[in-house]
């Protein structure tokens, strides 16, 4: 069988070294597309809806596990998931479990031709969308942010006081390029602390990133609305606010 698949590597001379040798090792491979950041690949994915994604783990934004969990919620979207990673550790503790297909950096003739080999036997035995993403998930995220290192507080500068906030009590937050907004019933405040770093402490099930910039409380929405081009938007409970959804994360919303 010949498979599709959709690269997502952050650093544009790695992807294309990977690129390449998938062309040279596994020629019956199409690759039709490869991105640079984990909202492209979910809208590359949506697209072409290929086999295969290979998922760059550590991509800033939205990581290859970000994009996976976002794949698990969204069965229309679901491929077989394969994460790329320069650190040892992750693949030593958490991918020779023979739970995760997997590729390690740097991208040599042996390691590709191996990684290769397992997947192919993988998917000779396992149809690509049988694989279990939902359990996929939570096996690296498991290793990758222990639940002891989610975020409970968040320190804020208010004039001359510092306000510890605790996490529930966040709203939504939403940055630029500097800045992250902390939107709590009672206050509004901005830290330095990058929306990925934020993300990365939270627990998803009840904070949703719903933009690249965006990250909303699920129990403060108060309604979701469409406009003529499918675009939704959010509204958070006693604010006046209106926040973009953008298309990658629409499948949060998708049963309204």
């Amino acid at each position: 069988m010949n498979y599709t698949a959709v690269i997502a590597e952050d650093e544009p001379i790695l992807r294309a070294q990977l690129k390449a040798k998938l062309a040279r090792i596994w020629p019956e491979l199409s690759i039709v597309a490869d991105v640079g950041d984990g909202e492209a690949a979910l809208e590359a994915i949506d697209e072409h809806r290929p086999h295969l994604a290979f998922l760059d783990i550590q991509m800033p934004e939205m990581t290859g596990v970000d994009v996976a969990r976002s794949l698990a919620a969204n069965r229309d979207l679901r491929c077989h998931v394969v994460f790329v990673t320069a650190f040892d550790q992750y693949a030593v503790e958490a991918f020779d479990a023979n739970a995760v297909d997997y590729v390690l950096k740097p991208y040599t003739d042996e390691r590709l031709t191996a990684a290769v080999g397992r997947l192919q036997a993988r998917l000779a035995m396992v149809p690509a969308p049988s694989q279990d993403l939902d359990a996929l998930v939570a096996h690296i995220s498991a290793r990758l942010k222990p639940a002891s290192e989610q975020l409970k507080w968040i320190k804020a500068s208010v004039g001359t006081q510092l306000h510890l906030i605790p996490i529930d009590d966040v709203l939504f937050f939403q940055s630029d390029e500097k800045y992250t907004l902390v939107v709590t019933r009672e206050l509004e405040t901005l830290i330095r602390t990058p929306i990925k770093e934020i993300l990365d402490g939270l627990d998803t099930n009840k904070f949703w990133q719903i933009h690249r910039s965006t990250i909303v409380n699920a129990t403060a929405i108060d309604t979701v609305s469409r406009d003529f081009r499918g675009q939704a938007s959010v509204k958070i409970k006693g604010r006046p606010e209106t926040l973009v959804v953008s298309r990658p994360f629409s499948h949060l919303f998708k049963q309204m």
